[in-house]
This record gives C-alpha cells, structure tokens and sequence, in this order.
C-alpha cells in the first residue's frame, strides 16, 4: 500500500519559520519520523512539498493511481485552494488533514479550512506528532480495522 504525503506552502521552512507556533522540528525531521511510522505500518510513502499548488495537482493527477490514501497539510492553501481540494477529493481516496497548529483556534476566526469538510481523518494542534497520528489513521481506516 502507497499513501502520499502532500505537503503544501512554506513547510518547506518548518524549524526557522515561527517557532513560537510550528516548533523546531523541520520538514525534512518530519519525513524522517513519518517515514519510520509507514515501516511500522508496513506501507510505501510518497512525499512532495511545494509552494505550488499547480505542482500539488499535477503530482495528484500523475500519481493518483498508484496510491491507497492521502495525508495532507495544504497550509496556506486551507481556505481557498478549491483546485487543490477537487483534485484530492476527484482521486475518491480517503485523506487525513494535518495542521501543526490548532487551526481553528488560530486561523478560523478569518478563514475556513475547505479541506476539512470531506477529510476521513483530520488532526490540528498535535504539532509535528500530527502527522504520524494522521498515517496511522488512514492506513486503519483503509485497512478497515
């Protein structure tokens, strides 16, 4: 089984951008932990990070098929990326949202998360840890147990 791993703007900075709120930990810290959760749960990742959210479709659309899932943190692109969501949603894959910080209570006073309403997982305020919850909740949701 392959899930991916969508990670979209300015997490390519995690670790030197506002600390105070994402931590320390880096994208590439994150891959790390992330890639040893999948081996415990017996599963192939596929990652991509880009502050492009035509790259982030374009990666959805050329490699939908080989994927069982999708665990994403769209970032910046939470309230208005609607390319992005019906891309993911269009895959008819289950998807688990990720945010590092708790959204709602930070973000949601200005904008609403478009991604949150279809997610079959959704963790905010977990910080870096978040993601590996999201993986293994997706991969038991695909699996059925």
């Amino acid at each position: 089984m392959k899930i991916a791993v969508l990670q979209g703007p300015n997490l390519n900075r995690l670790g030197r951008r506002n600390p105070a709120k994402y931590g320390r930990v880096t994208l590439a810290e994150i891959t790390a932990d992330l890639d040893k959760t999948a081996a415990e749960l017996e599963v192939d990742l596929d990652h991509l990070q880009s502050n492009s959210e035509a790259a982030l479709i374009d990666f959805v659309h050329d490699n939908q098929d080989d994927w069982a899932g999708i665990v994403i943190n769209p970032a910046g692109l939470s309230a208005a990326a609607y390319s992005l969501l019906d891309a993911v949603r269009d895959t008819e894959l289950p998807y688990a949202v990720v945010h590092i910080s708790q959204w709602h209570a930070i973000d949601a006073k200005e904008r609403t998360d478009i991604f949150a309403g279809t997610a079959a997982v959704y963790v905010a305020g977990a910080g870096w840890r978040g993601y590996s919850m999201a993986l293994d909740a997706i991969v038991h949701k695909i699996r059925g147990d």
